[in-house]
């Protein structure tokens, strides 16, 4: 028995193991195959092409209007308010922003990383090193830490350019302390003091300087006395609609620009893959629920990146490019993916690693705007802490942008 068990050990057991192992690659590369494979029974690629005809144009409808509301509700209150300039403190313009921000953030956790997890740890990439080491999380953290730099040299640069836009309006118009002490005198701000016997024009001149250096100071004082105090009453007060009234330590429009520009890098990024992935596919059965799923996704992520747009004050021009650019993307997508389905292998190691790459930046960029630019940046402000009703409205909406945009998972 001893010599039986010494023989089955030294030559059955290597045997049994080789042949396990090769049994166990040959599954490993089993998703390998070239997409439609594993569903043979609901190819069609006809009915496929139609499928897909019908996604470009839902798809192309739903992201076009999630991105115009915002814009053309913008431009309403615009007129609505007499020719003043667009406000972004009306209340149910932030909560709006409120629900964007958490369709933002699922976008971010929910779908792009979990799709980045899912395509670098795929059984077709080598294990040395993409299971190794957790690459998408890796690359997410880099790519927020690269838009923390961008969202801050961005704002500096739009900041510097215009001031120096403003100093040259300045120096354009001429205007000089003595052009607005004579305009003083004229209007008959000084018609007190006008009459004083014995005084030269220079006396005048001082006069108005006076007045102006007494308003310019107490507007200062004012200020200042308004920031001084940490209390909801210290220069701003706010309606229950959220209307503020006084001073708010609203965010600089250079700022705005580069949310809404970066913001937008992040999800055409996003949109281009998922456009792609659903026009290589030949299967109905595939399809089909992505083309609800997908165009609920593109309306939520419409309306938020529009929200950003409006709050940026472009031109209408460059407003309607970065709305057209958004709207096309997916669908162009789609139609790429269509042309290429013959030949292109969504399951090939190069495809699976360009899109785990680019999900693992996209969500990094996205998680980074939603909780600084867009949560952070309104729920930590004094006119949130002041209203109590927009407080809890906006935390509702938060969860609700988040919560519609998780469960579409279920499907995309």
């Amino acid at each position: 028995m001893p010599f039986f068990e010494e023989t089955m050990e030294s030559s059955y057991v290597p045997y049994l193991r080789t042949h396990l192992q090769q049994i166990a690659a040959s599954l490993s590369t089993a998703s390998c195959a070239p997409p439609g494979a594993e569903e043979k029974e609901c190819r069609d690629e006809a009915v496929a092409l139609g499928l897909k005809m019908v996604a470009v144009a839902a798809i192309l409808v739903s992201g076009a209007t999630g991105v115009a509301i915002p814009l053309l509700g913008r431009r309403w209150r615009g007129r609505g308010g007499g020719g003043a300039a667009p406000s972004s403190t009306g209340g149910l313009f932030v909560l709006a922003k409120a629900f964007a921000a958490g369709v933002i953030l699922a976008t971010g956790f929910v779908h792009m990383l979990d799709d980045a997890n899912e395509a670098l740890t795929d059984p077709c990439l080598p294990a040395v090193p993409w299971r190794r080491f957790p690459f998408p999380g890796f690359v997410a953290m880099l790519a927020a830490l690269g838009t923390l730099v961008v969202d801050f040299v961005g704002t500096h640069m739009y900041e510097q350019k215009h001031r120096s836009e403003e100093e040259q309006a300045t120096a354009a118009n001429g205007s000089s302390r003595e052009e607005i002490a004579a305009a003083l005198l004229e209007d008959g701000a000084l018609a007190a003091r006008g009459d004083v016997e014995g005084r030269d024009g220079g006396a005048h001149k001082e006069d108005a300087m006076h007045i102006v250096g007494m308003r310019a100071h107490a507007a200062a004082h004012r200020h200042s006395h308004a920031h001084g105090r940490g209390s909801c009453h210290g220069g701003t007060s706010y309606d229950s609609h959220g209307h503020g009234h006084g001073h708010d330590e609203e965010p600089s429009q250079a700022r705005h620009v580069v949310v809404s520009q970066v913001l937008e890098l992040g999800i055409v990024s996003h949109s281009v893959i998922i456009g792609l992935s659903l026009g290589v596919s030949q299967s109905p059965c595939t399809i089909r629920p992505l083309v609800a799923a997908l165009s609920f996704h593109q309306f939520f992520e419409g309306f938020a990146l529009g929200g950003c747009i409006s709050e940026a004050q472009f031109k209408s021009s460059s407003a309607l490019l970065m709305a057209i650019f958004f709207a096309i993307t997916t669908p162009a997508g789609i139609t790429v993916g269509a042309g290429v389905s013959s030949f292109y292998n969504p399951n090939s190691p190069r495809a699976l690693v360009v899109e785990g790459i680019l999900d693992s930046m996209s969500a990094g960029i996205l998680i980074y705007m939603a909780l600084v630019d867009l949560i952070a940046a309104d729920f930590l402000s004094k006119r949130m802490r002041c209203n109590p009703r927009l407080q809890v409205g906006s935390y509702i909406a938060l969860f609700l942008g988040a919560m519609a945009m998780s469960s579409l998972a279920i499907w995309a």
